[in-house]
């Protein structure tokens, strides 16, 4: 079975002082257990609602895997 990790660029983050935004990736998840890619990202999505709400683009996931 394998592990995938995915990121995403959308969105932003604050610095610790409040005073900018700043624009990088985020790790959206981490799926183990898992035959393949197209598993990977079905599991995730299920197991975390909270992607679909928030409205992150799914297709623009940048997808590795895990060795």
């Amino acid at each position: 079975m394998k592990k995938y990790i995915f990121i995403s660029a959308e969105g932003t983050t604050e610095a610790p002082n409040d005073l900018y935004e700043v624009n990088n990736m985020q790790v959206i998840g981490i799926v183990e257990n898992v035959a393949n890619e197209d598993q990977a990202l079905q599991k995730l999505l299920i197991e975390n609602e909270w992607i679909i709400d928030a409205e992150f683009n799914v297709a623009e996931f940048i997808v590795y895997e895990i060795l």
